[in-house]
């Protein structure tokens, strides 16, 4: 079977024989002619695995080519086929950058110049595509731990003003009006701040999944309704869904959320109306996509597109909407933060999200999530009534925040706890050795100064055998990550988080003897 080979001969003399010794050699060449610079600059826009000269053709010849193509930057080989030329003449050529220098009476060497040639420059192309694909990685990945290590901070503050309001607005009988609507505004001004340190979090992929199997089917159908308030009424939106597919390993609530922040993108570029298409399948992704999304294995993937008919995006748009805050919107009209989250979190489940478009044609975000054979048991049922919350253990919390640590006591010590506070580790080893009655619960931060959440564990666990361990951080990125916090099923709580989750999460811990394993 001949390998087709795109040629472009940079004039046309001697063509035919040149492209007779290619066919000679296994080779089914694809060709076209140029005779001047304007015609090279034009089908240098095209792909070339190859390119012949002559010497001279006219006033264009070899070295003419040769300077525009590396001007160009373009990566094609070029070989000049000539007539008896002066050796002089061969040594420029060669100086001028071309791949090799064959005459018309020994063009028996053609076959082999261009195999070597050829897989050179295709060898070369690929590492190209890898050192882009591994920088665009590693800048991804440093602008993740910023943005994790950001929203750590705002989150020990957001969790500060969440769970103050609540104590005070659960108290709200004593309240006069203007005191509880401006709690109230202060309430929903830390959700949103925690909705922008989510979106933070998400981008890092390292916040916890609550991956289940999911038919994403249903859950498009039990979304559509609100995702018709979302576009509004000037967008049609049209759901086509797949006669059969298969489950994806998911977080639904988070996947909903990557959907809902693709139709906000489509309705944006619409902004006189269109069409919004939703679409669900599977595909079996090969290794020739593996290879460019870094992490992502050869199988099968239920997928979801989200396609608009608006403006679309040119080439430089596209190497950078998963960044985050990169936006084209104007100011006050978007935080450049939503491809950003639905980035981290497709890839955090293993998956990979690409982008399809040109302008003036519209945009195809396409979701690929891994499949799962079987659907995985239910979550456990909610967690008890509050009635049922409160408690008379012994805690002992490890938090170096102060103002988190207070919020946690006031909460803890309101429902009938018994709170020992440390600020750190060695601290925390001398309040437990002190401790007249053993400790039923220890609630640790991951990241601390001088000995990290996991590290303090292992020395407490000597001391109380039967303690239980619930992890907080504010952190979602490599802290907790390379401290096996996820991997190990250990209890843990994302800041900022509410007082009754706190106060479910204790209890729910407590109760669960489970969590008495070593190294939980």
């Amino acid at each position: 079977m001949s390998t087709p080979l795109r040629v472009l001969f940079i004039g046309e003399r001697g063509a035919d024989a040149v492209v007779t010794e290619l066919r000679r050699g296994g080779y089914e060449p694809v060709y076209d002619f140029v005779t001047n610079a304007g015609q090279l600059q034009k089908a240098l826009h095209s792909n070339w695995d190859l390119a012949i000269s002559d010497f001279r053709s006219g006033a264009f010849g070899a070295l003419e080519a040769l300077h525009l193509i590396q001007e160009r930057h373009v990566d094609l080989p070029l070989i000049a086929v000539t007539g008896r030329i002066h050796p002089d003449d061969v040594l420029a050529i060669l100086k001028a950058g071309a791949a090799d220098h064959i005459a018309r009476n020994n063009l028996m060497r053609l076959n082999a110049a261009a195999e070597r040639e050829v897989r050179a420059a295709r060898l070369r192309r690929e590492r190209n595509r890898l050192e882009e694909q591994f920088r665009h990685s590693q800048k991804m990945e440093a602008v993740g731990r910023l943005a994790g290590g950001v929203a750590h901070d705002f989150n020990n503050l957001l969790t500060v003003i969440t769970g103050y309001s609540d104590l005070l607005l659960a108290r709200r009988d004593q309240l006069q009006e203007t005191q509880r609507t401006a709690l109230e505004e202060i309430r929903r001004s830390a959700e949103r701040g925690g909705g922008l340190t989510n979106q933070l979090l998400a981008f890092s992929r390292r916040q916890p999944l609550e991956s289940r199997a999911v038919h994403l089917n249903e859950l498009i159908l039990q979304i559509q309704k609100l995702l018709r308030r979302l576009v509004g009424e000037d967008i049609e939106m049209v759901t086509i869904p797949a006669a059969s597919q298969d489950l994806a390993e998911v977080d639904p609530g988070r996947l909903e959320q990557v959907i809902m922040n693709l139709a906000v993108n489509a309705r944006d570029a619409m902004p006189d109306g269109g069409k919004l298409t939703i679409e669900t399948g599977t595909v079996h992704l090969g290794d020739d996509f593996s290879a460019t999304q870094l992490g992502v294995r050869p199988g099968s993937y239920a997928t979801i597109s989200v396609t608009d008919t608006g403006m679309g995006m040119d080439a430089e748009t596209k190497s950078h909407i998963f960044e985050p805050f990169f936006t084209t919107k104007g100011p006050g009209h978007g935080t450049g933060l939503g491809l950003a989250s639905a980035y981290g979190i497709i890839r955090q489940s293993g998956g990979a999200i690409a982008v399809l478009s040109e302008l003036g044609e519209g945009t195809t975000m396409r979701i690929y999530l891994p499949v799962v054979l079987e659907e995985r048991a239910e979550a456990r049922a909610a967690a008890a009534a509050d009635e049922h919350l409160e408690g008379i253990e012994t805690i002992l919390l490890v938090e170096d925040e102060a103002r988190v640590r207070k919020l946690i006591v006031d909460v803890l010590t309101a429902r009938g706890y018994s709170v020992l506070e440390a600020t750190r580790g060695e601290e925390a080893l001398r309040v437990c050795r002190s401790s007249k009655r053993p400790i039923d619960l220890s609630v640790v931060d991951v990241v601390m100064p001088e000995m990290s959440g996991p590290d303090l564990v292992k020395q407490l666990r000597p001391l109380n055998p039967d303690m239980r361990v619930l992890y907080i951080s504010g952190y979602t990125d490599e802290a907790i990550v390379h401290h096996g916090i996820l991997r190990s099923g250990a209890a843990f709580l994302q800041k900022p988080f509410l007082p009754d989750a706190l106060v479910r999460k204790v209890r729910e811990v407590l109760d669960n003897h489970r969590s008495s394993a070593p190294g939980n």
